[in-house]
């Protein structure tokens, strides 16, 4: 019943990532169009020549001004709209339509009974005896004040109405109104009754919304310190926006009275403040409690929990982390998305996430303690502090009080972070211990390699990745819905023992997350661009389900290569050696994944000649990026796959010179690549060279021939074919 709750809110928490990624564009344009517009900013700079009254670009400004107002005015409509593509797991376009229409039915509905019942007079007014505050103007429709919940209760009605008749079918009389077109009809009528039910229910909710929010709002310092370290907790569990959302656009967070207007929600009466800066000498600390912390962890704290990780890092491994560490404090600084660097640490050492989690959480209490109210629209990084902290000035916001508790943050986190993993041996970037790395590349890499070529002979690089996060996923027949956040890839999936973290986390990602059916996949702020191909992909991928053992679970009987075969054999295919060396057992491979036999059957080779040689006449399926292995069919139609050495794709490309390329035709014997077998012995853990059979039918079985010392040409391994 947990993972089912959780399933269900984790995909509401990456509904609202939809319109909460129109925030930052937003808030821009509001916050140059309301700071530039200003009349004392204008005066305090001298800009009126090019930004007083009558300019072009001051007209320009009110219009940015207006724009960014526009959408914080309508958010109740885009939450509908978001929430209920997030939610819709097919033909998102017709819940997005249908949101729409069920939103306006459901407030011209309330509208109707407040009309009916004398609350709204027959001049539009509103009635005396009406609390203020409890009806507001959406869209041009006077009804009862909602808020993002409005749209929120829309969103995640027509999702369940869409997923539940998007494919229905009706008596051939109605087919027409069959399928999708059934979903905006049933949305409409259910939004009739659900504007009518709410009329009498949501005065009640109402006023527990309004009795919590003064219930926060009177806990004080400590209501901010407990905000904060929940906040904070649920990051791993990406259930953050459910909890925070509410203090941010509702009543939760707290109501103010701004130009003559009834603001509901944290966020929402610091930019009813900003437009109306004029008239505020100083922004709400109350109202912005729960985000003016985040400027000091996100900017300051963090980085120095990356300097800690980087100076605790092996000297050897140092250069390989800093970059890693440098571009996740980077984007904390700058964007306020901390996930980059938080999974770094999380998963190895949770004890850093505790504590990341208590200082977050002190942060939100210390800014509002000084009262510092910077606004933001995302996050806490310094483009928001820049806009709603500094171009306000100081006086408004107290900015300048960040600096110094960020430097002692900055200090807190690195001394902290440096005690901690020092103390308790802590296995942060860098610091791992020297066993063999996960494999990179699978089978299933080899057929999306030779698959994935694109018009120019060229291997395209998305579908892979795509294909192995397919397969990690237990395959297409596996995965139930696709979705993202700003830096995770968010899948529900109809079995989670069919996922493989292994292969997933080999395909680049820093995480993986499981609960119940819901599973996370960590890249960063590059996710959109994975989910969008993986979703592409998934239109034409096979309707089959991989097990963990990377064998095909649409043939439950399939036996593995190491069963015996009954029968005789038919037919008999030999794969010579592609390299001069020391030829061995497969099993004897220095790699879990290729002793295990996960990506084919073969032999391994220890080179001791440089020039690596086409094992018989075929093609040159594919060359690696990194150049060290190559893909190859034979004539006789053999999946071959050369890896030369272990590891060595971390090496990318040095010691290497590959003389083929994709598609080439080569004969046996010709050069396909030389190693630098001196630098690769320096630097790879190991040299041992699998070559691999990597397509085996239910019918083959793979018999080695030779072991010791063996030339290139010499036989190697027999492929065995028998009667099926």
């Amino acid at each position: 019943m947990k993972d089912k709750i959780f399933e269900v809110l984790q995909r509401i928490g990456r509904s609202f990532m939809l319109p909460i990624a129109i925030l930052p564009v937003a808030g821009l344009l509001l916050g140059l169009g309301s700071s530039f517009t200003n009349e004392t900013t204008i005066a305090t700079y001298h800009l009126g020549g090019i930004l007083g009254d009558g300019t072009i670009l001051h007209a320009l400004l009110v219009i940015m001004n207006k724009v960014g107002s526009a959408v914080f005015d309508n958010l109740p409509l885009l939450f509908a709209v978001g929430v209920a593509i997030g939610m819709a797991k097919k033909e998102k376009e017709v819940a997005a339509l249908s949101a729409v229409i069920a939103f306006f039915v459901m407030n011209i509905s309330i509208n109707a009974m407040l009309n009916i019942n004398g609350k709204i007079l027959e001049d539009g007014s509103i009635a005396k005896n009406v609390l203020e505050g409890t009806i507001a103007s959406v869209c041009g429709i006077n009804t009862l004040q909602m808020g993002v919940f409005g749209g929120i209760i829309v969103g995640l009605g027509v999702a369940a109405l869409h997923n539940r008749f998007h494919k229905i079918i009706l008596p051939n009389a109605l087919s027409f109104f069959a399928g999708s077109r059934f979903v905006p009809i049933i949305s409409t009528i259910t939004y009739m009754f659900v504007g009518i039910i709410l009329y009498y229910i949501w005065p009640v909710v109402q006023n527990g919304i309004y009795a919590l929010g003064g219930l926060v709002t009177g806990s004080g310092y400590m209501g901010t310190l407990i905000f904060g370290v929940v906040k904070r907790a649920l990051i791993p569990f990406g259930l953050h926006h459910v909890f925070y959302m509410p203090f941010w656009q509702t009543a939760v967070g707290g109501t103010a009275d701004v130009a003559g207007h009834m603001i509901q929600g944290g966020q929402n009466i610091f930019f009813a403040q900003l437009a109306d800066s004029a008239h505020i000498s100083h922004f709400s600390a109350d109202a912005t409690r729960y985000f003016s912390g985040e400027f000091i962890f996100m900017i300051f704290g963090l980085p120095g929990a990356a300097l800690a990780m980087y100076r605790t890092a092996k000297p050897e491994k140092k250069k390989q982390v800093g970059g890693l560490l440098f571009s996740a404090a980077l984007t904390s600084m700058l964007t306020g998305i901390t996930e980059p660097i938080e999974f770094s640490f999380l998963f190895v050492a949770p004890i850093l996430f505790a504590a990341q989690v208590v200082l977050a959480g002190a942060a939100y209490m210390i800014a509002h303690i000084l009262n510092i109210a910077v606004g933001l629209t995302f996050s806490g990084g310094f483009l928001d502090l820049f806009l709603f902290g500094i171009l306000q000035g100081n006086d408004k916001t107290s900015w300048l009080r960040i600096i110094p508790v960020g430097i002692i943050y900055f200090i807190l986190y690195y001394v902290i972070f440096s005690f901690l993993i020092k103390k308790l041996n802590l296995k942060t970037p860098g610091r791992e211990d020297d066993t063999q790395e996960v494999k990179l590349y699978t089978k299933a890499d080899v057929n999306a390699k030779r698959s994935a070529k694109g018009d120019d002979g060229n291997i395209s690089s998305e579908d892979t990745l795509s294909e192995m996060i397919t397969r990690g996923l237990g395959g297409k027949n596996n995965i139930d819905s696709v979705d993202c956040c700003a830096t995770r890839l968010r899948c529900t999936v109809a079995s989670a023992d069919l996922v493989d973290d292994v292969l997933l986390k080999s395909t680049g990602a820093s995480g993986v997350i499981h609960k119940g059916n819901g599973v996370q996949i960590i890249y960063g702020p590059n996710v959109t661009v994975i989910k969008s191909n993986l979703e592409e992909y998934l239109e034409t991928a096979p309707d089959i389900i991989y097990t963990n053992d990377n064998e095909s679970c649409s043939e439950p009987d399939d036996a593995t290569q190491s069963q015996e075969i009954k029968g005789s054999v038919v037919k008999t295919v030999i794969v010579s050696s592609p390299i001069t060396g020391v030829a061995a057992d497969l099993s004897t491979a220095p790699d879990e994944a290729f002793a295990d036999r996960m990506m084919g059957d073969g032999a391994v080779v220890t080179p001791t000649d440089a020039i690596v040689k086409a094992p018989e006449d075929g093609e040159v399926a594919f060359v690696f990026d990194t150049k060290h292995a190559i893909g190859f069919t034979t004539d006789s139609g053999l999946s071959l796959l050369i890896h030369v050495g272990i590891d060595t794709v971390k090496l990318d490309g040095k010691g290497f010179e590959v003389f083929v390329e994709n598609g080439q035709q080569v004969k046996k014997g010709d050069p396909l690549m030389k190693l630098d077998i001196d630098y690769l012995q320096e630097h790879a853990p190991s040299i041992v060279s699998p070559v691999l059979c990597t397509e085996l039918e239910d019918n083959q079985k793979v018999r080695l021939l030779r072991e010791g010392e063996i030339k290139s040409g010499e036989e190697l391994f027999a492929v065995d074919f028998y009667e099926e």
